[in-house]
């Protein structure tokens, strides 16, 4: 893997941003996320489930 070893340099732009995921996204990925866990608990269902608890904290109250 190729590291550049100079600073990274730009400019942004002064508007706000987008969050990455709106706040019905978001929901919708934490179902998701807990429906993987029910379908797949020996694989990687405990993992999705902590994921959706993670997720599920950060989100503010409906």
């Amino acid at each position: 893997m190729h590291c550049d070893s100079e600073p990274v340099t730009g400019t942004y732009p002064d508007e706000p941003r987008l969050a990455l995921l709106t706040h019905t996204e978001a929901r919708e990925t934490v179902a998701l996320l807990r429906l993987l866990e029910r379908l797949d608990p020996v694989g990687r269902g405990p993992a999705a489930g902590q994921l959706a608890a993670d997720l599920a904290r950060r989100l503010s109250a409906p």
